[in-house]
């Protein structure tokens, strides 16, 4: 469907030239009024894409895209896992990382926990939430290198993994907050790499249903990520709620303004472990 919508627009770009060359004098009379309304039609449009006009003058653009000064701090984790001990790392991790959780003393948060099913196998994505930023995360990580059991469950784990990496997160100021969800339910992460200096927003065509759980973008670790979650009950409901989004007015002008700014995109279907609060 994207497809056709990039061609049909390729299509009406390539009539307006031809008529162009055959009406030449008319097109020297109109091509200021043409100019106008086509800067008029893009500000407009561009308005409606972003949070707000961004000035790198007066402000970083992370100030500019979340909630306010004190939004949360997430870390994301990808643990690739060897195959044979999947089952092993799934058991330590739903010992351990309820616990932190669960602790007044760490001022952190589980907010999902989840084996990818398709997309890249025998992998594990941890996704933790830091209320206070960036001091609590330092905080946290201080606490947690006192503590024996968790230095355990790392050196455990350590022998377990293929490779792993993370990203600091912030969160997109027009997404809800992720909270706890009551399953059976099977996650998409849609991630994608964007070009520079460009964070674009079209969740209002998809919040019908509720399926959207949280968008955050990059701080550390890859740049210019955005991450989108949702929730689904099943693969059909999510093709349903896919296709859906076609129906509603405007969604072929999102994809067809969004998709040049992604330079890469890949999506995972995850399944939550037994101790995500995402179920």
């Amino acid at each position: 469907m994207a497809t056709r919508v990039l061609q049909r627009f390729g299509i009406g770009l390539n009539q307006a030239k031809n008529t162009s060359r055959s009406t030449g004098q008319t097109v020297v009379l109109s091509r200021g009024l043409s100019a106008s309304n086509h800067r008029n039609r893009e500000d407009s449009w561009f308005k409606s894409l972003f949070v707000r006009k961004v000035d790198p003058r007066k402000d970083a653009h992370s100030h500019l895209l979340t909630k306010n000064e004190e939004s949360n701090l997430y870390k994301i984790q990808f643990h690739n896992v060897k195959p044979e001990c999947l089952d092993a790392y799934n058991q330590l991790c739903e010992e351990t990382l309820p616990s932190i959780h669960n602790d007044k003393y760490y001022p952190c948060e589980l907010v999902g926990t989840w084996n990818t099913w398709y997309g890249e196998q025998d992998q594990a994505v941890h996704m933790w939430r830091y209320r206070g930023g960036y001091p609590a995360l330092t905080e946290v990580m201080s606490k947690l290198r006192q503590n024996k059991e968790f230095m355990k469950y790392r050196e455990e784990r350590g022998k377990m993994l293929l490779s792993r990496r993370n990203q600091l997160l912030l969160e997109f100021s027009f997404w809800n907050e992720p909270i706890p969800r009551k399953g059976p339910n099977i996650y998409e992460l849609r991630s994608y790499q964007l070009r520079v200096s460009t964070q674009a927003r079209a969740i209002g065509y998809r919040q019908h249903n509720s399926e959207a759980v949280g968008g955050f973008f990059s701080q550390i670790g890859n740049l210019y990520m955005v991450h989108h979650l949702w929730a689904y009950k099943d693969l059909e409901a999510r093709e349903a709620t896919r296709n859906a989004a076609w129906q509603h007015e405007g969604w072929d002008e999102v994809v067809y303004y969004t998709v040049p700014l992604i330079q890469h995109m890949d999506s995972r279907i995850m399944i939550p472990m037994k101790a995500s609060p995402l179920q």
